[in-house]
């Protein structure tokens, strides 16, 4: 239950609409087939590469994607893949990037723990646990400054809610009404530790109090609870409210990484969670409810399939970085030649 869930009379009236629901579906799909094609070619030894899997985390990225306006920007982590594609990280670039390619995001400099894409709004994607949320105020704080009315994400998984950047940053947005959205995207593991293994508390939105901010907890893998709570809480954050806190709770499909044969997971668990899969529920809800054919659905996916098998043709055969251009770009002052 949420602790202080906001405005939930209008939080409870709000539905997404046929159209919304579907362009979450063609993010969902987008997500879901990148996961399987970027693990298949990281196992064929194509790539080599860290990757963290957001498989059964897709319902949250979407969710929040379709409020999003043009210039707010999204902070997320190393587990990020859905939240890059969903806001709108080009897919070659994404592609590149985790290839190490000259033609990715960073110029292959950043590497999957990094990408950056300031044109879709993906400012930071962050390595360390937690980083991204005072980060986050400092892109909400100027966007107060400015008056410009953008909205800052910042995601973040239920480990991170146990550091000090957690309770400093919450403790400061509600402090300066910072238009700022704290999305806690609660997988029910910190890499190998169960939730309830590492955390007193048992619901991460509970510590919204504390900080005089609404909390509420969601679950993260229903399209239309997801997409109210993030609707709401960007709202607010827009119109000069401040804050809020939003608990998501999902499940992740596989281990911390690539590679973590995930043996600390119930097999019980895991199936019954897989067999939940909220990208093919969506899909049947959109048909059963006549929001879309099997038609529609098909071009969808073909485009998306067509769109990942072109990212990847795209990255692995872009060039790798000239040493000699790349070291020293981008870290003091560009090199003036005569």
């Amino acid at each position: 239950m949420a602790s202080a869930e906001p405005n939930s009379g209008a939080a409870a009236g709000l539905l997404p609409a046929a159209d919304t629901l579907i362009a979450m579906y063609k993010k969902m799909f987008l997500i879901k087939h990148c996961d399987e094609q970027m693990r298949a070619t990281l196992r064929a030894g194509k790539i080599a590469a860290p990757y963290y899997s957001p498989r059964g985390q897709e319902v949250i990225s979407s969710a929040i994607a379709v409020n999003l306006r043009q210039g707010d920007y999204v902070i997320t982590i190393y587990r990020g893949l859905h939240d890059h594609l969903a806001t709108g990280v080009p897919p070659r670039e994404l592609w590149a990037e985790y290839a190490g390619r000259v033609t990715g995001s960073c110029k292959g400099k950043g590497g999957p723990m990094h990408i950056t894409h300031p044109a879709s709004g993906v400012v930071v994607t962050t390595g360390i646990v937690g980083s991204g949320m005072p980060i986050a105020n400092g892109l909400a704080w100027a966007s107060l400054i400015d008056k410009t009315g953008q909205v800052t994400i910042t995601n973040f998984g239920d480990g991170a809610a146990n550091i000090g950047a957690f309770h400093e940053s919450l403790n400061l947005a509600s402090l300066w009404k910072l238009p700022v959205v704290f999305v806690c995207q609660n997988n029910e593991y910190a890499e190998h530790t169960r939730f309830d293994g590492g955390t007193a508390i048992d619901s991460i939105a509970k510590r919204a109090a504390a900080y005089t901010m609404p909390g509420v907890r969601v679950n993260g893998n229903d399209p239309g609870e997801m997409w109210r709570a993030a609707a709401v809480a960007i709202e607010r954050a827009r119109s000069g409210e401040g804050p809020t806190l939003i608990e998501a709770m999902t499940y992740r499909f596989h281990g911390h990484n690539f590679g973590d044969p995930a043996e600390y997971i119930p097999k019980e668990e895991l199936a019954d969670r897989m067999a939940k899969d909220p990208v093919p529920a969506l899909r049947v809800s959109l048909l059963r409810a006549g929001h879309a054919t099997e038609a529609d659905l098909v071009a969808i996916e073909k485009e998306v399939t067509d769109t990942i098998a072109d990212a990847v043709e795209f990255a692995l055969a872009s060039p790798w970085p000239d040493p000699k251009v790349e070291m020293g770009r981008d870290v003091y002052a560009m090199e003036i030649q005569p």
